[in-house]
C-alpha cells in the first residue's frame, strides 16, 4: 500500500498578517493488478539521417596547413573548417555548408599557389645554376 502526503497552507485569519495551519491529507493508492491485455508492448523507432552530407575538410586543411601554407591560405582554411564541424555538431547545416564552401576554395588556392611556389622554387635554381655554368 502507497501512502502519499500533500500539504495545504490555508490562511485561518483574513484580517491580520497570514497565520497558517498545516493541513496533511493521507491518500493510499491501490495496487492495480496485471494488465488485462496480454499482448507485450510495442514500439516504433523512426531514424531520421540528414540526406544533406556537410563536408568540412579538416585533412585537407590540416595538410595545406602544414605543407603548403602559402600566404597563409591553409591555416585561414584550416579555421574555416573548424568552424564548419562546429556549426555541423549543432546541427546548423546552412552556416556549416557555407563555412564549407569558403574551406573548400581557401584549400583549392592554396593547394594551387603551393604546386606554383614548388615548381617555381625549382625550376628558378636550376635555370640559374646553367646560367653559371
Amino acid at each position: 500500500m502507497n501512502h502519499t502526503v500533500q500539504a495545504f497552507f490555508i490562511p485561518t485569519n483574513t484580517d491580520g498578517p497570514p497565520n497558517y495551519r498545516f493541513i496533511k491529507e493521507e491518500h493510499e493508492m491501490v495496487a492495480l493488478g496485471t494488465p488485462h491485455n496480454l499482448l507485450p508492448p510495442t514500439s516504433t523507432v523512426i531514424h531520421i539521417r540528414s540526406k544533406t552530407s556537410v563536408p568540412d575538410h579538416v585533412v585537407w586543411s590540416l595538410f595545406n596547413t602544414l605543407l603548403m601554407n602559402s600566404c597563409c591560405l591553409g591555416f585561414i582554411a584550416f579555421a574555416y573548417s573548424v568552424k564548419s564541424r562546429d556549426r555541423k555538431m549543432v546541427s546548423n547545416l546552412t552556416v556549416a555548408q557555407a563555412y564549407a564552401s569558403t574551406t573548400k576554395w581557401l584549400n583549392v588556392w592554396a593547394l594551387i599557389w603551393g604546386i606554383i611556389m614548388t615548381i617555381l622554387l625549382i625550376i628558378i635554381p636550376v635555370l640559374i645554376l646553367q646560367v653559371y655554368q
